[in-house]
């Protein structure tokens, strides 16, 4: 069994809600220009299963090569999130799904948060809450409240992704010095202007997104 054998069917379910309330608070039409950092097609052709329009653009800018073809409206840019090749306001929207928790530490999720701000005309954040008890990298409840000089050694044998994966030392370490989920009142501070949407699962906050809608 693979890792996103079991992440899929949960992504899937979760921003299919997601996107339509994307589409529908950022006007995402087929005029649209669309930046998508971090992101890859998963997202984008989920949406056309649900029947969205395709923008007329989408530019996704990440760290790594795409794993799929793309079709016309796609292009992909290998980028660092934290210092993009874009004017000011060149995109309508720039979107970013579960990739601002993977930069680093406060600064670097600082100066991606600014970024995005930067080269956008508004924007449409969503990163995972650590309130939530189920951590979704891991796939585990509570791994990520345990004090974090301690997280390591429950990593391999403690998670379901340890248990799947079998990580090697080295990947450990990656995970560990990689993820760092951002509480709402430090998320608030990275988008000042934007509206902060928690979503919920049983009263639980999920994950919060920072939007801002685009000027009419």
């Amino acid at each position: 069994m693979n890792i996103h054998s079991i992440y899929k069917p949960i992504l899937t379910f979760y921003r299919r809600k997601r996107i339509r309330i994307f589409y529908r608070l950022n006007h995402i039409g087929p005029e649209s220009r669309i930046l998508d950092v971090g992101g890859n097609m998963f997202f984008w052709n989920l949406a056309l299963r649900e029947g969205l329009p395709p923008p007329r653009q989408i530019v996704i800018a990440n760290m790594h090569k795409p794993y799929e073809p793309l079709p016309g409206h796609v292009m992909w840019l290998i980028s660092d999130a934290r210092k993009m090749p874009f004017q000011d306001k060149q995109f309508d929207v720039v979107f970013s799904n579960s990739v601002i928790e993977h930069v680093g530490g406060s600064d670097s999720q600082r100066e991606m948060a600014s970024e995005i701000r930067r080269v956008g005309k508004s924007h449409w954040v969503q990163t995972p809450d650590p309130r939530f008890p189920i951590e979704p990298h891991y796939l585990t409840p509570f791994i990520h409240w345990i004090p974090f000089t301690q997280r390591k050694r429950f990593l391999r044998n403690g998670t379901v992704w340890g248990l799947i994966s079998r990580p090697t030392d080295a990947e450990i370490d990656r995970m560990l010095n990689e993820i760092r989920l951002i509480h709402e009142s430090e998320f608030r501070l990275f988008f000042p202007e934007s509206r902060i949407i928690v979503e919920r699962f049983c009263g639980w906050p999920k994950a919060p997104v920072a939007t801002q809608t685009p000027p009419d």
